[in-house]
């Protein structure tokens, strides 16, 4: 999917990179039956307070109901529409099964309208097919994959995710997931083959503020700017995190500390993911 560039008549256009949205083949318009109201709490608990900062406002929008599961086994479906998902980075393609259902799911890289899909033990292993793991050949690039069976599709749902077969032993597989960590699932967990599509999602520019506001992004405010009393971050003449590590504004560690804390899914993990740089 290749981007789109402005004309640098105005500040906010002269670095703004877009999608071209060239590979989407339907309108504006989602398939209606397939849309639920989206209620969003700009960042407020139950109590009113906020506890997720810097969200709000943004451009009203409806959500997407998508088939993690894949449920609907050995019926063929052809994808009608590849479609834009205000809620994700990823695209959508719209399925028409041979029994009349419609339904969405995330489109895989190439997939393309008229291409016919499957789900179940009978499905071969090739683009946008859901399958158990068991059998799926090592090696595999797959995407949209379960934590525990029936469950629906958890890990690698973003834009160009992709994640390998690395092996399967027994009732458990290994899994090289896209942080470059290796997980265990049960064999019997489904994925879809393939990668996701929208891959220069990543190389997007925003380029001006009035955007993120109708994204939903409200302002932040850089600690190093502040106070003080207002950020640990806050006066002084240097600009660089007071004790060595960047803090929140109430003192917390942040970047760079371990959170991951979880003894019952640790033993799940068989190689951590790879360190940020910094």
């Amino acid at each position: 999917m290749p981007l789109k560039k402005y004309k640098s008549i105005t500040p906010v256009r002269r670095f703004r990179q877009s999608a071209s949205f060239e590979e989407l083949t339907k309108g504006k318009k989602p398939e209606r039956a397939l849309t639920e109201s989206k209620q969003r709490s700009g960042g407020r608990n139950a109590q009113g307070r906020v506890t997720a900062r810097h969200r709000g406002g943004g451009e009203g929008r409806r959500y997407r109901m998508i088939d993690f599961k894949r449920t609907k086994d050995g019926i063929p479906a052809t994808v009608a529409a590849i479609e834009y998902d205000p809620n994700r980075s990823a695209r959508l393609a719209l399925l028409n099964y041979k029994d009349g259902e419609k339904r969405y799911i995330i489109a895989p890289l190439d997939l393309k309208v008229g291409d016919t899909v499957l789900s179940g033990p009978d499905a071969e292993a090739r683009l946008g097919n859901c399958l158990a793991i068991e059998h799926i050949p090592t090696g595999t690039q797959i995407h949209c994959v379960e934590l525990q069976p029936g469950r629906g599709a958890q890990m690698v749902r973003s834009a160009g995710g992709v994640a390998q077969l690395v092996a399967k032993e027994g009732e458990y597989a290994q899994i090289r997931l896209p942080s470059g960590q290796i997980r265990i699932v049960h064999v019997r967990c489904r994925a879809t083959v393939g990668q996701i599509g929208n891959l220069d999602h990543e190389n997007q520019k925003v380029g001006g503020a009035g955007h993120k506001r109708r994204m939903g992004l409200r302002p932040k405010v850089r600690g190093v700017v502040m106070s003080p009393r207002d950020h640990p971050h806050g006066g002084g003449e240097a600009k660089s995190p007071v004790g060595g590590m960047a803090q929140t504004p109430w003192g917390k560690p942040a970047m760079g500390l371990k959170t991951r804390n979880n003894p019952t899914t640790d033993r799940w993990v068989i190689k951590p993911q790879k360190k940020r740089k910094k």
